[in-house]
């Protein structure tokens, strides 16, 4: 995922700007970009690749002036892109995936459009978005369009000499909130960035909403759709702790979550409960506060440096991070039964090979591992995450189970089936661990407060949000997503 970030002030919103963009760090690994308009638009992009935030834009932000725009921390593209449209000039930044993109590049190409910018040898997405957008009779226009073409999702905002237009993703699925402070509007994918910036909360934009915030506030352009299916990952695991999402705390979720783990495990005798860090400790303190058992730290993060080991592009880069950021403490996990509890399991190896085998070499007696989340079945349509089955811990599970890569994966998704306990299993001792549950996708939904029609659950179960693009639910259907 991309993080987003936005001001308009009556005075310079550049401060603001920068440390408000900086706390969506946690989302993005790659780039990370800021534009500034002031009697011009001024635009600096990064690479933070092997560095922070805040390193590479401390000395462009002192020399950027301006009373509105717009940052982005982005897992892949460079961001902003900037054009000189006929709506005067613009910068433009996104967060989403787009699963039609190459045949929208193309039909662009067809019509004479060209473009100037390349990620890893395809067409920017964000390029794509922004010319896609110009070719409207307005600016409105022109996103509503783009809704309509797109396969996938996208949330956008757009700095221009009117203000800055914020456009949610038609379905809800990743957010944006407006927030205020005397003389100034703010724009966010994450609410973490509006405490320490001295903004309060002022609105969850909708589904599909497009408004234009000025120095004067928010106005609306394109009112909000009916359907709003958010990613229920947010919760489990990209969001920030301290970020609500339609007033529901990350924080909270993970700790009833953890509770609901707990509540399964009346088997089970052991000495403490931890969390893989980060996200994964929300988790394991809702756990303990249930179960009634220690919370301990037996793994540590080395923070500095070292971001998450699920979001880089390459797995060799995932493996470096998480075998350097993870420290394990020795006089607390030798000879302890240990419960750890996890976000998620998406290939398996870095729980395996980074946090099992640290643990195991530390002396661990037992291990217990407890997964936030249902096994996950399908790469997600809606943004940067697994793009293929075959890298999923489930399907390489079920794929030695039936000796074949198997449509129909239904009965594996029951979580009271034999099949879905063979599967559990069979990834228990694939990663090496005394015992492996994983939450239901029932309890899940629970944990998170709001009804299940509200939330997108396709990574786990194949069902796609309604009207959507990637169509009405089979298994046939979404078995064969690459």
């Amino acid at each position: 995922m991309s993080g987003i970030f936005g001001v308009v002030s009556k005075n310079d919103c550049v401060r603001d700007l920068f440390y408000g963009t900086d706390y969506h760090s946690h989302l993005g690994t790659e780039f990370g970009g800021m534009a500034v308009l002031g009697d011009a638009i001024t635009r600096q992009i990064h690479n933070i690749s092997q560095t922070q935030f805040k390193s590479k834009f401390y000395e462009d932000s002192r020399n950027m002036r301006g009373k509105s725009g717009i940052g982005v921390i982005s897992a892949y593209d460079e961001q902003p892109i900037y054009l000189n449209s006929r709506f005067g000039p613009i910068c433009i930044v996104t967060n989403g995936l787009i699963e039609n993109a190459e045949e929208l590049a193309a039909s662009l190409l067809r019509k004479g459009i060209s473009f100037s910018e390349v990620t890893k040898g395809t067409v920017n997405t964000t390029e794509l978005i922004a010319k896609i957008i110009v070719d409207g009779s307005s600016i409105v226009d022109g996103i509503e369009k783009m809704f309509d073409l797109i396969n996938g999702s996208c949330s956008l905002l757009i700095l221009s000499k009117e203000g800055i237009y914020a456009a949610r993703d038609r379905h809800g699925y990743t957010p944006l909130v407006i927030g205020k402070k005397k003389d100034s509007w703010a724009v966010t994918s994450e609410t973490a960035a509006f405490p320490n910036n001295g903004y309060e909360v002022v609105k969850d934009i909708g589904p599909g909403e497009i408004i234009l915030i000025d120095e004067d506030g928010p106005t609306q352009k394109r009112s909000s759709g009916a359907l709003e299916q958010i990613c229920t990952f947010l919760w489990i695991y990209t969001g920030f702790p301290a970020s609500t999402y339609n007033g529901i705390n990350t924080e909270t979720v993970r700790e009833r979550s953890g509770g609901f783990l707990a509540r399964h495990d009346k088997d089970i005798t052991v000495d403490l409960v931890a969390g893989v860090p980060d996200s994964g400790v929300g988790h394991a303190i809702g756990y303990a506060m249930e179960s009634g058992k220690p919370y301990r730290r037996p793994l540590v993060k080395y923070t500095p440096g070292y971001g998450r080991s699920y979001t880089p592009p390459s797995q060799e880069t995932r493996d470096l991070i998480a075998t350097m950021k993870l420290i394990a403490i020795k006089e607390i996990i030798k000879g302890r039964r240990i419960v750890l509890c996890e976000d998620s399991i998406v290939r398996g190896t870095q729980l395996k090979n980074f946090a099992i085998k640290k643990l195991w070499d530390a002396g661990a007696k037992e291990i217990h591992v407890r997964v936030a989340c249902p096994p996950l079945m399908f790469p997600c349509r809606f943004n940067l995450s697994t793009r293929s089955i075959s890298e999923l811990a489930a399907r390489k599970a079920i794929r030695a189970i039936e000796g074949i890569d198997v449509e129909d994966v239904s009965k594996y998704i029951d979580d009271t089936s034999l099949e879905h306990k063979k599967m559990v299993e069979w990834v228990a001792k694939d990663i090496g661990v005394t015992t492996l549950r994983y939450q239901t996708v029932n309890d899940m939904v629970k944990a998170v407060g709001l009804p299940r029609e509200r939330l997108c659950l396709y990574c786990w179960t194949g069902e796609c949000p309604k009207n959507s693009s990637c169509g009405a639910r089979t298994h046939a259907s979404v078995a064969g997503v690459k």
